[in-house]
């Protein structure tokens, strides 16, 4: 019996595959449970016409996230802190505090897009990653000043 899964199942295979089954299993597990449908010609076709919506909205969202990776990549940021000795800032920069100078400059980002492994503690120049899509990263200067 061939059906098309509904949703990721351990063993079989991932959400959208067509995979051979046996009758049994396919009739009495898969299909009661709504983890899969029969792979006939309806069905089918509604998986392709699935995939190619998904494909057009990546392929949109990957266009999107190109253009603001260009955007953020050719922008610089400043943020003003106050110091103590040896150019420590009092209190720390986040991902959040770079969200915010970035929207300020124009550049609206997620701060979960934002990749800092510690917050900036000091005083100076920074390269900062920004991870828009699985395989679009960019980089943000960061300017920590004295305020």
């Amino acid at each position: 019996m061939k059906v098309i899964l509904q949703e990721d199942v351990q063993q079989l295979g991932p959400a959208g595959q067509v995979v051979d089954v046996a009758d049994g299993f396919g009739r009495n597990f898969l299909l009661p449970r709504r983890l899969a449908v029969l792979a006939d010609e309806r069905n089918t076709a509604r998986l392709e016409h699935q995939r190619r919506i998904t494909s057009a909205r990546q392929a949109k969202a990957l266009a999107a996230a190109k253009a603001l990776a260009a955007q953020v990549g050719a922008t610089a940021v400043s943020i003003k802190r106050q110091t103590g000795a040896e150019d420590k800032i009092f209190g720390s920069v986040t991902n959040q505090d770079i969200a915010e100078a970035l929207a300020a400059a124009g550049v609206t980002v997620d701060r979960k897009a934002i990749v800092l492994a510690e917050p900036i503690r000091k005083i100076g120049v920074f390269q900062v990653p920004v991870k828009l899509l699985k395989d679009i990263d960019t980089t943000v200067k960061v300017y920590v000043i004295r305020g």
